[in-house]
């Protein structure tokens, strides 16, 4: 078959590949480059758009001349204070590097433009013929199921990170379910856990990192929480009195290359979900180091994580803490299998190279 030409974008806050300066996780441009790039080692002509500062070994790069927003000057002006205020600015960023791409495909004309931020493309996407591919990283609120039916045209496809991601539109213009995958050379395996158990990820209440503390101290295990620091009352009030403890121990961040130093040495890795997990990274990363997950039952948890063989999906506190329990029943041998058979980089570009074919053929 023929090499595609595909247009792709992911952020205008940070370039990519991340780098070491941005103290904060941003799983959505670590999935994107690794597909990008995957595609560009098969032989596809792909074209990474992003801010100054953004480089590629493999793919082509148009460096947009804006500065990447997460050392942006605009963000840390007085005028701009509120959340809401900082939210535009993002849109405003991200449609601006958008718009580069339509006008790009009007001169030369991809065969597939692939964005992340859907909400910033879909304007764009009613002006063109051009099969525009959408990869949904964050829940799909109902407003956003409003939105989508008001803009869907025949050329305009949605990818989602799981099946249980779909259930509020299950007749949206689905392309595919494509699970993220990984490259396991950055997640080694480790058969021998110190006497911990893990919190990693975003310090949000969504994120259930105050449950976390309240499961461990009702289980009287210990705890490492990592995570960039929240300065917001949520941190002040559910999070940081506790840091006092003997029990719990606060390393901040990590860069992502050196995460698996973390997930190697704990027991569980805990995620008591408080929203509708897309996919959940830390999962299958946790898992790729054998280290075992105990997650609510909530979103893509009881998809990824294989109950009772890699983990737990338990429905609240209480059971979180009978599984920390028994979670030597889980063989981490068990967990590092699961993620090689069911999530790769190597699957992952598997399915959204077939999955763009499939497009490419619908439309001829």
């Amino acid at each position: 078959m023929k090499k595609l030409k595909i247009a792709t974008f992911v952020a205008s806050e940070v370039p990519f590949p991340i780098p070491k300066d941005f103290k904060d996780i941003y799983a959505p441009v670590e999935v994107a480059l690794n597909v990008a790039e995957g595609l560009a080692k098969r032989g596809h002509e792909v074209t990474f758009f992003g801010p100054l500062g953004s480089k590629s070994k493999v793919c082509n790069v148009r460096e947009v001349n804006i500065e990447p927003l997460y050392k942006n000057k605009i963000l840390k002006s007085k005028e701009v204070r509120r959340r809401n205020e900082k939210e535009k600015i993002f849109y405003l960023f991200d449609q601006y590097i958008v718009s580069q791409i339509f006008k790009e495909n009007f001169k030369k004309e991809f065969d597939i433009i692939h964005i992340h931020p859907v909400d910033r493309a879909l304007p764009f996407a009613l002006l063109t013929k051009t099969p525009v591919v959408y990869t949904l990283h964050d829940p799909i609120y109902p407003w956003r199921v409003k939105v989508f039916e008001m803009y869907q045209t025949e050329n305009q496809y949605f990818i989602s990170l799981s099946n249980a991601q779909r259930k509020p539109v299950p007749n949206l213009n689905w392309a595919g379910t494509i699970y993220n995958g990984i490259n396991l050379k950055f997640f080694p395996f480790n058969p021998k856990p110190k006497n911990n158990l893990l919190f990693l990820g975003r310090i949000l209440p969504k994120k259930g990192p105050h449950l976390a503390i309240q499961a461990i101290i009702k289980a009287k295990e210990n705890l490492v929480i990592a995570g960039a620091p929240n300065t917001g009352r949520f941190w002040q009030k559910k999070i940081q009195p506790f840091l006092k403890r003997k029990n719990i121990k606060y390393v901040g961040f990590l860069p992502y290359r050196e995460t698996y130093k973390l997930y190697q040495n704990a027991k569980a890795l805990l995620c008591p979900l408080k929203w509708e997990e897309p996919f959940g990274l830390t999962f299958i990363e946790s898992m790729a180091c054998g280290t075992p997950v105990i997650a609510f039952d909530r979103g893509s948890a009881r998809e990824v994580i294989k109950d009772g063989k890699t983990g737990f999906v338990v429905k609240n506190i209480s059971e979180m803490i009978k599984s920390i329990k028994k979670i030597d029943q889980i063989k981490r041998e068990n967990c590092r299998r699961w993620v090689e058979k069911k999530f790769t980089i190597e699957k992952m570009i598997d399915n959204y190279e077939r999955v763009f074919y499939q497009i490419i053929q619908r439309g001829n």
